[in-house]
């Protein structure tokens, strides 16, 4: 094997000569960091069954609290109480683990288990754009966020919304963000939830790319329904469960926790809360079909108690996060949590420490499906092109720290300890020469030159070199191919939607 020359140059020409590799669904090689004693967990558990049992949980919709009165529960009103047996009765009806099929069976991913994906941010009105500044987000931005989705490597999913396009008008918006993520990427993606119809729409293009039979059987996104914490299931999300669940289709049960706000000022309160929030959600969606797929979890923040703001990457949200990986693993239930989350609205010291404490939460307490791994600012706020670059190498070695260690390495080192003299180095050795390139990754977008070298290639600091390489990647980018009449008839669709919605205003 030749080794490489050509010095600093050299190397930077053969990252960018380098293809991307995709990288499958993560399969843990880490242990979980479970904090709880066996007692203490069910003790957990006990004070979240006794929430719904005794307290209840409203479903603000009269076609959800039929449904529960017809299965037994005690309805008084909109709150349902639900015992014990018959919640966890439903709740084992969920799959433990979820296979989502791609347009391109190549990007078909697993969660649930040991196995983990990634997907970006979600639902930002905002992007910091490529100048930096600050704006509404558009379509444009919409399509650019979908491009680099697709070439992130480690990136599993498209996403959702990955920013609001604001320059469409709210009942068309769903058809343009469905359309841009199957168009412009072919891994799997997430659906629109805010009404029944919207959900209606999404499912039917899904089942023009795919075919009827095949969304029937198989799944094919992942959709998020939020809690309206404290104890509230409202119409828009159940009626988007509805949908999605008699569809086979995957829903994530996420209560929206701003602890010490819409739950009690304690982590394990707060936690014991959005348990019992996230279960009947579950079992919820078992009423509407035994067996539909779910995704167990939250999203995340602390209040802050000077000025009500949320906090991201606090300690209590990292103890939170294992405390939920902890009872989905009871439950059998893969699980969802949010990654790399800050409240900075610059990409700083701040958004990276906080976004990396997050994200080693996340990984310590084994999430199968982490949201909002890339792009994230400003509370969700804001999507950011330089932040998404970022992350998105981040992920890469969060993906490689994940697998753990490989012991076989060990098997052919000794001769190279033998080649070398005590003092001496392993630069020249075989092994070292054979393994060198994946045997340490070494991120692009990190500078580790020497300050002369990184004032001569012009002191960029990490942001700009962020925005650079989302203006390179997008210059680069190359449409995944898609069957024309099936372009067609998703672009036929979109036009007879739209002349039924009419023109509507924002």
């Amino acid at each position: 094997m030749s080794v490489r020359s050509g010095g600093r140059d050299a190397r930077q020409k053969l990252r960018s000569d380098r293809t991307v590799t995709y990288l499958p669904s993560l399969e843990r090689g880490l242990p979980y960091m479970d904090l709880l004693s066996p007692d203490d967990l069910l003790r957990l558990h006990n004070i979240s069954v006794q929430i719904l049992e005794e307290i209840g949980i409203e479903f603000r919709d009269d076609e959800a609290v039929e449904m529960w009165r017809a299965a037994g529960a005690d309805v008084t009103g909109q709150r349902v109480r639900i015992d014990r047996d018959q919640l966890l009765e439903l709740v084992a009806k969920a799959p433990e683990t979820i296979t989502v099929r791609a347009r391109n069976p190549a990007r078909t991913v697993t969660l649930g288990g040991r196995k983990t994906i990634f997907t970006p941010a979600y639902g930002s009105p905002n992007v910091l754009d490529l100048e930096g500044k600050r704006r509404n987000a558009t379509i444009e931005d919409f399509v650019n966020f979908a491009k680099l989705a697709y070439q992130a490597p480690a990136m599993h999913m498209t996403g959702g919304v990955l920013c609001e396009p604001m320059d469409i008008a709210v009942p068309k918006r769903h058809l343009h963000m469905n359309y841009s993520l199957i168009r412009y990427s072919d891994k799997p993606f997430m659906g629109a939830v805010t009404s029944r119809e919207r959900a209606e729409d999404t499912v039917a293009m899904a089942k023009i790319v795919f075919g009827d039979e095949f969304v029937n059987n198989n799944t094919v996104m992942v959709s998020l329904a939020n809690c309206n914490s404290p104890l509230v299931w409202d119409a828009t999300m159940l009626d988007a469960v509805k949908v999605y669940s008699a569809n086979n289709q995957a829903m994530i049960f996420a209560p929206f926790v701003l602890g010490g706000a819409s739950t009690p000022a304690s982590t394990v309160a707060a936690v014991a809360q959005l348990n019992a929030e996230a279960l009947a959600g579950v079992a919820f969606a078992q009423l509407v079909q035994p067996g539909a797929p779910c995704i167990y979890g939250q999203w995340l923040a602390t209040v802050s108690m000077k000025t009500g703001a949320p906090m991201a990457g606090t300690p209590e949200i990292c103890h939170m996060n294992m405390l939920v990986g902890q009872l989905a693993r009871h439950y059998k239930l893969p699980w969802r949590c949010s990654g790399s989350n800050t409240s900075s609205k610059l990409v700083d010291a701040q958004a990276g420490y906080e976004a990396a404490r997050n994200m080693y939460g996340a990984l310590i307490a084994g999430a199968n499906f982490v949201l909002s791994s890339t792009g994230y600012l400003e509370a969700a706020l804001t999507q950011s092109y330089s932040k998404f670059m970022l992350d998105a190498e981040q992920m890469v070695m969060f993906y490689k720290l994940g697998q753990g260690i490989v012991m076989s390495e060990m098997d052919e080192t000794l001769d190279a300890i033998r080649q070398s003299e005590p003092g001496s180095h392993y630069l020249g050795t075989e092994h070292t020469l054979k393994n060198f390139e994946k045997a340490f990754f070494t991120p692009d977008l990190m500078n580790h030159d020497s300050f002369e070298q990184w004032s001569f290639a012009g002191a960029k600091d990490a942001n700009i070199r962020g925005r650079d390489a989302a203006v390179q990647a997008l210059k680069e980018y190359e449409a995944p191919p898609i069957d024309e009449a099936i372009d067609e008839e998703l672009l036929d669709f979109m036009k007879r939607r739209e002349l039924v919605i009419g023109d509507a205003v924002l």
